[in-house]
C-alpha cells in the first residue's frame, strides 16, 4: 500500500510503499526511546522524497551507521537512511508520520536496541 507522510510543519514530504504496517518496530536504543520512534524498514527503491531535501538534518551516533534525518524547522525525525545487512541500501519509516494512520491499531515489536 502506498502512503505519504511527513513532518511537523510539512516541510519534509515523503511517499512510500509498505505491503503491512503491522510489526512495527518499538524500539529502546537511546534515540528510538526518546523519539517514541515505531519503525519500518523498506528498500530505497520504495521510498520517494517528495518535498525538504534542503530541510533535512543529519544526525549519526555510535556507529555512525544510519543517517538519523530530522526536519531542521520543526525536528521531528520522519524517517532515517542506512544500509541493511546485506548492504542494500534502506529507509527506516517512522510510522508515527505516515498521514492518516491510526498506531493504536498496529501490532509491535519490541527490539532491544539498547544492549546491541
Amino acid at each position: 500500500m502506498k502512503y505519504t507522510g511527513g513532518c511537523h510543519c510539512k516541510k519534509v514530504r515523503f511517499e512510500v510503499e509498505i505491503d503491512d504496517l503491522n510489526g512495527a518496530i518499538a524500539c529502546n536504543c537511546s534515540m528510538c526511546s526518546k523519539r517514541g520512534t515505531l519503525l519500518k524498514f523498506v528498500p530505497e527503491a520504495q521510498f520517494t522524497l517528495l518535498a525538504g531535501e534542503d530541510a533535512l538534518t543529519d544526525y549519526q551516533f555510535n556507529k555512525h551507521i544510519i543517517h538519523h534525518t530530522f526536519c531542521s524547522t520543526c525536528g521531528i525525525l520522519s524517517f532515517a537512511t542506512g544500509a541493511g545487512p546485506d548492504g542494500a541500501q534502506m529507509r527506516a519509516i517512522n510510522v508515527r508520520c505516515l498521514d492518516d494512520v491510526d498506531v493504536d491499531e498496529l501490532t509491535t515489536v519490541d527490539f532491544d536496541g539498547k544492549n546491541l
